[in-house]
């Protein structure tokens, strides 16, 4: 399944990602991609928000992941952007995370690709200047149904 989505402001990010946040079960990954600034710390703090966090969701781009329990369900924020080889998500201990009964939400998925599960849900987000500044195009694809 796929389903394409066109943003123009960051509202309409946080609308999609709270539709997903309504039909996603324990377990899943979501693992997004896209250039750096497309919108996926913004789409992940719409996510949470939907899910119930209260505490502030920060992009854990120095940290690697960060632990959010607040919600209807655990959420587990990683940002593998400074990941240099896919092995160092084994001294992390990502396994308990990605198959665990929370939520695994995975900026700059790409870069460990060969640890993402064949049932995780996947999300493009692109930039288009030329529609405008806060413009954004999301690509959902993932096997199966998705009723968002």
């Amino acid at each position: 399944m796929e389903r394409v989505f066109e943003c123009n402001c960051i509202e309409d990010t946080e609308e999609i990602a709270k539709r997903l946040a309504a039909v996603t079960k324990p377990g899943a990954v979501i693992a997004l991609d896209g250039d750096l600034g497309c919108g996926k710390t913004a789409f992940t703090k719409g996510f949470a928000k939907a899910l119930g966090v209260k505490e502030p969701v920060v992009s854990p781009t120095f940290t690697i992941f960060q632990v959010y329990e607040d919600g209807a369900l655990p959420l587990y924020h990683f940002d593998v952007y400074r990941i240099e080889d896919p092995e160092e998500m084994y001294e992390l201990g990502y396994e308990e995370y990605f198959y665990s009964k929370g939520v695994t939400v995975v900026e700059w998925a790409d870069m460990i690709k060969e640890l993402i599960p064949a049932d995780a849900v996947h999300i493009l987000m692109e930039n288009d200047p030329a529609k405008g500044f806060d413009y954004r195009k999301i690509t959902i694809s993932c096997e199966g149904e998705l009723s968002i």
